[in-house]
C-alpha cells in the first residue's frame, strides 16, 4: 500500500497532514515504527473526523473497492469502528457494499462531488480567462477537465484561439481538442497526472499508449514517471509533439486545494515556439492559478 505520488518523497497522506503529531511523539521516545499509527489515530479522535478520514482513505488505496482491514490500517482506526461506519453509510448511499467485507464510495458521495463541480468556475469566466491567455501569447488556449467516468481521461471543455486557423497550420480543430485523451500523453495530460494519488497514477501509467500517439510522446515508463516528479516540482509541463505532430504545448494544473481538477494548455506550432519558453510558461501558470482561484471561490448568490 503506497499512497505517495510516484517518485515523490513526502510520506503517507495522513502522516503528512499530521506530521507535527508524529514528530512530537518521536520526541518523547516512542519508536519510529509506531509513529504512523499514532499520527493517524490522533487525527481521528472524534466520530465526525473518523468518517472524513475513512472517506479520504478510499482515495489513497489502490483498486475500486476496499476491504475493512486495509481501510483500518490506512486510518489507524479499529476494524470494528471502520466496519460500523461503513455499515451506517450503506442505507443512505454514502457507501456501496460490493460484497461481504468490500466497500466503495456510494452515489451520494458522487452526487455531492458533481454538485460542487457544476458551479465553479462559470463558463463565461473560463472563456474570458482563456481569451486573455490567447491575446497575451498568440497561441491556442485550451482548458481540460479530468473525466473519471469510464476510465481516467481528460476532456477539452473550453478553448480560445481567436482568428487562428489550425487547419492552415497543419492540424484541424478536432484532433487539437480531442486527440489522445490519455493522461499519459501531452502536457495537459501529464500536468493532471502528476497531481493524482499514487494508485490512480499507477493505473494510468499501466495503460497502453494510444495507437495514434504523436512521435514526441514519452514511451519509456521510467522516463514518464520521472517527468511527473519534475512537473510537481516546477508546477508546469512541456510537451514537444506529443499530441499533434508539428505542435508544442505548455500546461499547468488547475487545482482545488490539493486536487488537480484539470489543466490549462497553451499550444503553438513548433516553428512559432521561442527558444526561451519563460514568458509563455509564466503566462500559462498565471492562467492556471487564476482558474484555480475561481474554482476555490464559492458560487455567487443567485
Amino acid at each position: 500500500m503506497n499512497a505517495t505520488p510516484l517518485t515523490a518523497d513526502r510520506p503517507f497522506h495522513y502522516e503528512y497532514r499530521y506530521r507535527s503529531v508524529a514528530q512530537d511523539t518521536m520526541a518523547r521516545g516512542i519508536p519510529a515504527a509506531r509513529t504512523a499509527t499514532v499520527a493517524r489515530s490522533a487525527a481521528v479522535t472524534s466520530s465526525h473526523a473518523r468518517v472524513f478520514a475513512l472517506q479520504e482513505a478510499f482515495t489513497q488505496l489502490p483498486g475500486g473497492d476496499q476491504g475493512v482491514l486495509d481501510l483500518a490500517a490506512a486510518t489507524g482506526m479499529p476494524d470494528s469502528t471502520v466496519h460500523r461506519i461503513l455499515q451506517s453509510g450503506v442505507p443512505g448511499g454514502a457507501v456501496d457494499q460490493i460484497r461481504r467485507g468490500r466497500y466503495r464510495p456510494g452515489p451520494t458521495i458522487i452526487k455531492a462531488a458533481i454538485h460542487a463541480m457544476a458551479h465553479v468556475p462559470g463558463a463565461a469566466t473560463t472563456q474570458e480567462i482563456l481569451a486573455d491567455l490567447h491575446e497575451r501569447t498568440g497561441g491556442a488556449a485550451l482548458l481540460f477537465a479530468l473525466a473519471p467516468f469510464g476510465g481516467l481521461r481528460r476532456l477539452c471543455t473550453d478553448y480560445a484561439w481567436g482568428r487562428m486557423d489550425p487547419g492552415e497550420l497543419g492540424v484541424f480543430a478536432h484532433p487539437l481538442v480531442t486527440h489522445s485523451r490519455s493522461l499519459r500523453t501531452g502536457a495537459s495530460g501529464r500536468a493532471i497526472l502528476a497531481h493524482l494519488p499514487a494508485p490512480l497514477q499507477e493505473l494510468v501509467v499501466g495503460e497502453e499508449l494510444p495507437d495514434d500517439a504523436a512521435p514526441g510522446v514519452i514511451r519509456d515508463v521510467l522516463a514518464l514517471v520521472a517527468s511527473l516528479g519534475e512537473i510537481r516540482r516546477r508546477g508546469y509541463a512541456v510537451a514537444r509533439e506529443e499530441v499533434v505532430s508539428g505542435w508544442q504545448a505548455i500546461a499547468a494544473p488547475v487545482m482545488w486545494g490539493d486536487v488537480a481538477v484539470g489543466s490549462v494548455a497553451l499550444a503553438k506550432p513548433t516553428g512559432d515556439m521561442p527558444i526561451d519558453l519563460g514568458e509563455l510558461i509564466g503566462q500559462t501558470c498565471r492562467t492556471a492559478r487564476l482558474l484555480s482561484e475561481h474554482t476555490a471561490l464559492p458560487a455567487p448568490a443567485a
